[in-house]
């Protein structure tokens, strides 16, 4: 584990379409403390869940982990953390940051540590994580967020758009974003700066406003896709993969 490395977990009760979702039961634990352990167990940093809930802290706390209230009115994960972070390192010490979502509790810990793989590059300012589209319904839904870039190297892209449409076109691998990020400090202190911007309002894709400012995101492609929990549905499906996986603790 590393103090230059700090991840996280933005958490609040009030997503419409599954309500009070982090703290929803899955194999006999809370969804939100699934991702705090799969957070742990890639060993890279101290995590932290940010939230605007005593319920969510007081989970948290219970599963031995860390969490620190923030303000109720953040428009997006970004600007939670990023309040997060002045409070819980205040020393400066965290030089990248890891806004990791949490409504994935099937996270493969090794891919959460290859998605900081691009920041080894200084010209790389934000990374993040995506996997090559291996069902055919996945190319044309909309809820499934491609990543068009350039291969700067292998299993890895330089992100030059990303879209709820199907692209590119044309033969070749189209890829499902995973929404994970690694930040450079300096970058998230720039990003949660800028306003929303043309393309981020049209696509409701936050991570295209870092692109129409001329930052740079690079893209580590791994295996497979997170199970990403918005809906009941997502729910049932985590509850059969972990209640098969883990042993409620």
């Amino acid at each position: 584990m590393a103090d230059d490395v700090l991840i996280l977990i933005p958490a609040r009760m009030a997503a419409t379409r599954l309500p009070g979702k982090p703290l929803v039961d899955i194999a006999g634990q809370p969804m939100i403390v699934h991702v705090l352990r799969r957070a742990q167990e890639a060993a890279l940093g101290k995590v932290v869940v940010a939230t605007d809930s005593e319920a969510i802290v007081a989970a948290v706390e219970k599963a031995g982990g860390r969490a620190v209230m923030t303000r109720a009115d953040h428009p997006s994960g970004s600007d939670r953390i990023f309040e997060a972070l002045g409070m819980v390192d205040p020393e400066r010490r965290a030089r990248i940051i890891v806004n990791l979502q949490g409504d994935l509790p099937t996270l493969v810990p090794a891919d959460l540590k290859a998605a900081l793989g691009p920041l080894a590059d200084p010209a790389v300012q934000i990374a993040t994580l995506a996997a090559e589209i291996k069902n055919p319904r996945e190319r044309d839904n909309p809820h499934v967020v491609k990543v068009v870039g350039s291969p700067v190297a292998p299993g890895r892209l330089r992100a030059l758009y990303f879209t709820r449409a199907t692209a590119p076109s044309g033969d070749g691998p189209l890829y499902h974003h995973i929404g994970l990020y690694a930040y450079r400090r300096d970058a998230l202190a720039q990003f949660v700066k800028l306003l929303p911007s043309p393309l981020e309002r049209r696509e409701r894709l936050e991570q295209l406003r870092a692109l129409e400012a001329g930052m740079r995101i690079d893209v580590t492609i791994v295996d497979t896709v997170p199970l990403g929990v918005d809906t009941p549905e997502d729910l049932e499906t985590a509850r059969r993969v972990l209640g098969r996986s883990q042993t409620p603790a």
